[in-house]
């Protein structure tokens, strides 16, 4: 169906402009103050916003593999609903994408199920494993990037072969940084004052930012791009801040849950354990200058659905890994937008434009010929989080029961609806 979209303000160009928007075919065909609506289905947006479609470059969906945590089918259709056109799809899957026959057995499985477009990683090393890489040059055309994400890669010698190849490949390596032997066994906490003050094994974060460290000594005699996962220490925000102003190829993301929470705000429930885990409140503000310095580059959410048997054990005992696609935009809203702490276009900027540009995906940009993969966010929409209502079969998110004040009205993917607010089975 083609759409106009009227009456709403759109961003384009780092700020806001009151247009009409018509969709055809699945690409935006006209711009302007005013268009014509014969020949449209027209779709009032009544002062919202329309902003390209976020992309997440870090998602679990586990098919195949482990389909009773999370399928595609239900991974992309929260995506939708969270305003995402496009996610990245991690590796960690059975059988790891480390070959071409694998990887192809995931592009299937995308093809028959996505409701956004879905880019899957191949992986680093075979079966993620460390010891041998995988066929990089096999995958190199239908991926975005390697990473082994779910474990670090700790060999040294490993990455650097794996930049090599990948510098060749013109392909960036994505990396889970994380030194295991700097680890305590049992972990399931940040090493800081809540651990200590509830007898909880911690996680030392030099095990994070020491293989930032490794890895970007690296970069700097392979010349490889390179991406790093999930930040969430200070020592790692000023290791990346000073790798750019080398002027190496170096770029990051973190989450929505390690710029609002600190580990003062943790509960003994699973749905506050992740890997890496939420860290001090000089982490936290460590993160948030480096969001508005340029440090960080994406806000990513690290999506990793479990079952609820899973995420049933507390802190101690339940899988590392929370949920984000459906809350992430409200949350970051109200807490850093409506506080005065970021702009809504370096937020948009951080969802929408920067992931495109590392990973080279399309779109992006609201212009004539461009993918019609947009967004309409409605600024007042206040409500309160369930986790019980998400799409995603993981329900496990430290967001359940905030207030919010604002949502996701709607969502098109190469044109199509697939998601619009209070309406299911578009």
């Amino acid at each position: 169906m083609d759409y106009l979209l009227t009456g709403g303000s759109v961003f384009r160009n780092g700020g806001f402009h009151q247009m009409d928007v018509a969709v055809r075919n699945g690409r935006i065909v006209s711009i302007s103050p005013s268009l014509p609506r014969k020949g449209f289905s027209v779709i009032e947006l009544n002062e919202r916003l329309l902003v390209p479609g976020f992309v997440d470059v870090h998602v679990h969906l586990r098919e195949p593999g482990f389909s009773y945590k999370e399928t595609i089918a239900a991974g992309t259709a929260a995506a939708a609903a969270g305003g995402y056109t496009a996610v990245c799809a991690m590796p960690n899957l059975k059988p790891v994408p480390d070959c071409r026959e694998a990887l192809d057995e995931e592009l299937r499985a995308i093809d028959r199920s996505a409701r956004v477009h879905v880019y899957p990683y191949g992986a680093i090393t075979r079966g993620e494993q460390g010891a041998e890489l995988a066929d990089l040059r096999a995958m190199s055309d239908d991926v975005p990037g390697f990473s082994d994400d779910g474990r670090g890669v700790q060999s040294e010698e490993r990455m650097r072969q794996a930049m090599t190849l990948a510098k060749e490949l013109d392909k960036p390596i994505v990396a889970h940084c994380e030194d295991e032997s700097l680890l305590t066994k049992g972990w399931c906490v940040h090493d800081g004052a809540y651990a200590k003050a509830h007898g909880l094994t911690g996680n030392n974060p030099e095990s994070e930012w020491r293989q930032v460290e490794r890895d970007l000594q690296l970069v700097r005699e392979t010349g490889c791009r390179y991406h790093v996962c999930h930040i969430s220490t200070k020592e790692s925000v000023a290791l990346i801040r000073q790798a750019k102003a080398e002027g190496l190829p170096v770029t990051c993301e973190t989450g929505p849950h390690y710029l609002v929470l600190c580990d003062e705000d943790l509960q003994d429930d699973g749905r506050f354990r992740m890997n890496p885990p939420i860290r001090s409140a000089a982490d936290r503000d460590a993160l948030l200058e480096g969001l508005l310095d340029g440090t960080i580059d994406c806000i990513a959410t690290d999506h990793a659905p479990h079952s609820a048997e899973e995420k049933s054990g507390g802190l101690r005992g339940s899988l590392n890994g929370i949920v984000g696609l459906e809350c992430a935009f409200p949350v970051l809203y109200t807490q850093l937008v409506q506080t005065g702490i970021v702009s809504l276009e370096l937020l948009l900027d951080r969802l929408c434009v920067r992931p495109r540009r590392i990973f080279g995906l399309p779109g992006g940009e609201i212009a004539e010929g461009q993918p019609a993969d947009l967004t309409v966010l409605d600024l007042d929409d206040p409500h309160v989080i369930s986790a019980a209502d998400f799409r995603s079969l993981g329900k496990a998110t430290p967001f359940d029961g905030w207030g919010v004040s604002a949502g996701i009205y709607m969502t098109l993917c190469g044109g199509n609806l697939v998601y619009v607010h209070e309406k299911e089975d578009m």
